[in-house]
């Protein structure tokens, strides 16, 4: 058991890794290709509606997913593959005729979520739109298949599966970048279609291997009858649809936000580099702080331990804060560095590095409070108590549209702006870090009707002294960067990354242990 759990760990770990890996290279080349200009701004626009469905349905982890392992593990494989192609069927049939709607709606689509967008942005949105509309259809299966291979044990595909369009997409930018080189006249390399097509067809490839791997194990029934184990189709579609609710509600205010990011020339673009370089760095903080506590919450919760668990909580909310203040200081201080050195190459010129470098310090700003929101919401659902956290997400897409509004200068048709306050695009992630504030306040305060009582005065104590910590690490780090900026070449600029890094944690590390905030040990056991 212990060896078949190593083995299992190991690749959904490598695969995992494998699928960031191609995520990260994929991010640059298209950084390369296309910049912050009209053509990528155009695809986050057309991207929503298909991406949604596909993180969503055909994620791992994603309600399909979930409800198929839950429904089909039981189950031998004669059975379990007619369940799989029943459901696939009607859920097929299902997409398909949303996916006809989408099309023929897809300017309309467009003009709702992006109402502000130039005309020609627009009509680039709506013909990519229009491509991406198949990947609808494909993400029901995707999704099906993921929780189908795992209900066999078979880990490994589902956890490198996603390279795949990563992988298409570098390939589609690699022969457009050929093409130019023996045709100057062709415009293919910015060619509006690009990725679109790319990730169509990277879907398409993951469509057929998966089908392929699902066959190879027998779970593929083609002649499967309709009559049979509709208890188990009744159990999927009843996992499905209130599990499809509440993942799609964190979904609502990347609408919102990009809703309001259609004022600004650029701005998808820039809030989807900035956001990928947070969600890397804040997705293995979470996974490593948080999710180790949470089988324990759950064990105090049993044993009615509530001490036990309010001290365990307290220690993970001063883990979480020491850890993201860092994240947030590191980010602050090296975002000049870390933009031109992962995207300035090709079309990302000076000027894009300077709009998403402000961007990204926005975003780091909010680090703390998104992961002491996530520390607090998986709290809840390890005790479970889930009513009151999807009231505070309701409560928050509210806030998120009054912010959004309110820090662009609260424009109305025909009036102007009603705010003397317009931060642009950087306005847009304020919102999401004061709504993620108000909400942290909701969530910690209403922990006392759990009977957990944090002690928020000595908590926030903590804070401000890791805050002031952080600050002093990021000017002295600041003033060294100030009086070695003449590097020109990319390898002195990483040597200097490197070393910049390795000197702010040393410093943060040291000051936060003297103001005695850092109760972090490593002890000869855990070695």
């Amino acid at each position: 058991m212990h060896s078949f759990l190593k083995n299992n760990v190991f690749s959904i770990s490598f695969g995992t890794s494998l699928s960031k890996l191609a995520g990260c290279i994929r991010q640059i080349f298209i950084a390369a290709a296309f910049g912050i200009g009209i053509t990528y701004d155009a695809f986050n626009y057309a991207y929503i509606i298909p991406g949604f469905l596909l993180i969503i349905i055909g994620g791992i982890n994603g309600p399909l997913h979930n409800a198929v392992v839950a429904v089909l593990t039981p189950l031998n494989k004669k059975n379990g593959g007619i369940v799989l192609t029943q459901v696939s069927i009607k859920l097929t049939i299902l997409l398909i005729v949303l996916a006809i709607l989408i099309y023929f709606n897809s300017s309309l689509l467009i003009k709702l979520l992006a109402p502000n967008l130039s005309n020609e942005a627009k009509s680039i949105a709506t013909y990519q739109l229009k491509i991406l509309t198949p990947c609808i259809p494909l993400s029901g299966f995707i999704g099906l298949s993921f929780g189908a291979l795992n209900s066999q044990r078979k880990f490994f595909l589902s956890s490198i599966s996603p390279a795949i369009t990563s992988l298409t997409t570098i390939i589609f930018i690699l022969l457009s970048w050929v093409f130019n080189q023996e045709n100057t006249s062709s415009n293919f390399f910015t060619y509006r279609g690009l990725l679109p097509f790319a990730t169509l067809t990277g879907t398409l490839i993951q469509f057929v291997v998966q089908i392929s791997e699902i066959n190879k194990i027998g779970l593929l029934r083609l002649k499967s009858t309709f009559n049979l184990f509709k208890d188990e189709e009744r159990r999927i579609f009843k996992l499905i649809i209130p599990a499809s609710i509440s993942s799609g509600l964190s979904q609502i205010n990347v609408f919102i936000d990009m809703f309001f990011a259609s004022s600004f020339q650029g701005a998808a673009s820039g809030l989807a580099y900035g956001n990928f370089l947070v969600q890397a760095p804040l997705g293995i903080l979470s996974n490593s702080l948080i999710l180790p506590l949470l089988p324990k919450f759950s064990k105090f919760r049993s044993e009615k331990d509530e001490k036990g668990l309010q001290k365990q909580l307290i220690s993970g909310i001063e883990y979480c804060f020491l850890t993201a203040i860092f994240l947030t200081g590191f980010f602050i201080t090296f975002n000049n560095q870390i933009v031109q050195l992962v995207f300035q190459r090709g079309s990302f010129d000076y000027s894009a590095t300077l709009k998403v470098k402000n961007i990204l310090i926005a975003y780091a700003v909010g680090i703390p409070f998104y992961l002491y929101r996530d520390l607090l919401v998986r709290a809840y659902y390890s005790i479970e108590k889930t009513n009151f956290p999807f009231k505070s997400s309701f409560a928050g897409i509210i806030f998120n549209i009054f912010f959004d509004w309110f820090l662009i200068g609260a424009p109305i048709k025909n009036f102007g702006n009603l705010s003397p306050y317009n931060f642009g695009v950087v306005g847009i992630i304020l919102s999401s870090v004061i709504v993620n504030f108000i909400v942290c306040i909701f969530l910690s305060f209403n922990l006392r009707n759990e009977n957990i009582i944090l002690p928020n005065l000595k908590l926030l104590r903590k804070i401000c002294l890791m805050s002031l910590a952080a600050f002093i690490d990021s000017a002295l780090c600041f003033t060294i960067l100030k009086t070695t900026n003449n590097f020109n070449s990319n390898l002195a600029e990483f040597l200097l990354l490197i070393f910049g890094s390795l000197t702010f944690f040393v410093i943060y590390y040291l000051l936060t242990k003297c103001l005695k905030v850092n109760k972090f040990k490593v002890s000869k056991k855990e070695i």
